[in-house]
């Protein structure tokens, strides 16, 4: 099965690649992705076509024997005989460019004369070795405090003697009552959202915003009848920009009331609370009441002689 390899940048700058051909180069990183983890495999070089240039099929069989040739006269690559009589290749330098995390166990034999590394055993082993001595590590601190004082003194100059007091001790302080007796008990320093403070202090309560929906609910409760809908979603529209302004809810209500009252279109309500913001006083309903106009009783101070 193919696998994940990694090629180092100075492979293109290698001397033992520029000696041979272009295809030969690519048969060998392509061999860096099928061998197995000790970087062996099987010496087939139909199967390694196959596997290899298998969109090439100008590139058969034969070209691959003629790479394979390459590379092990280039000493990249070794080709032998196992002791069951098949034909295997290893990679020479594959331990010195490929570093293996958990390498299986080998299924192919090594190489007699230049391969010899071992089999997946050691790595088995590295791992049993590496689960004792973590388990060691945790029995260790299961064990009495007392013990690692008397085996390894520099443990208290480190600090960590003060494990080896209980527990309950270092907590015994929490327990211990935390308001001083020339201050007055305030509560609980947490609340809960929406609790109310225990002081006699109080936040204050926040302004009610009034949102476009309810004023033209007020315009339609007002009206004998209900207006169509499409009125009332052009009224909602200008009212909902009108607010988006910050513009008074009371200089809303009484360009409504006009509106209303006169049956207007939606479309003059920014007109008339502009009207309703900046009347004059005399446009306010504070001009004096019309008086008829009556003859002066003395004409002559009033019109100088003239008449």
């Amino acid at each position: 099965m193919a696998r994940i390899r990694t090629i180092k940048p100075e492979a293109f700058a290698s001397e033992s690649l520029a000696a041979v051909s272009l295809s030969a180069e690519r048969t060998f990183f392509g061999l860096l992705t099928q061998a197995d983890d000790h970087g062996r495999l099987r010496d087939q070089p139909a199967v390694i076509a196959g596997l290899l240039w298998s969109l090439r099929p100008d590139h058969g069989p034969l070209g691959v024997e003629d790479d394979l040739t390459q590379l092990a006269a280039t000493d990249l690559i070794c080709r032998y005989e196992g002791h069951d009589g098949k034909r295997y290749l290893h990679i020479i330098t594959w331990h010195q460019h490929q570093k293996i995390d958990r390498p299986s166990g080998a299924r192919t034999p090594p190489c007699p004369q230049r391969d010899h590394t071992p089999t997946g055993a050691p790595a088995r082993s590295t791992r049993r070795v590496l689960t004792e001595g973590s388990v060691r590590a945790h029995r260790g601190l299961t064990e009495p405090s007392t013990d690692r004082r008397e085996t390894s003194p520099s443990h208290e100059a480190a600090g960590q003697t003060a494990f080896d007091e209980p527990s309950s001790r270092a907590q015994g302080g929490l327990s211990e009552p935390s308001l001083s007796p020339h201050r007055p008990d305030l509560g609980p320093r947490i609340v809960d959202l929406g609790s109310v403070p225990s002081g006699g202090a109080s936040a204050p309560a926040p302004t009610p915003t009034v949102s476009a929906k309810q004023l033209v609910g007020e315009y339609i409760a007002a009206c004998a009848h209900r207006p169509p809908e499409k009125f009332l979603a052009r009224l909602g529209r200008e009212v909902n920009q009108l607010l988006a302004e910050n513009i008074a809810a009371d200089h809303i209500r009484s360009a409504l009331d006009r509106l209303r009252a006169k049956g207007l279109s939606p479309s003059v309500l920014p007109s008339l609370v502009n009207e309703a913001m900046n009347a004059l006083p005399h446009q306010a309903g504070s001009r004096p009441a019309h008086r008829a106009w009556t003859n002066p009783t003395d004409v002559e101070n009033a019109y100088g002689g003239d008449l």
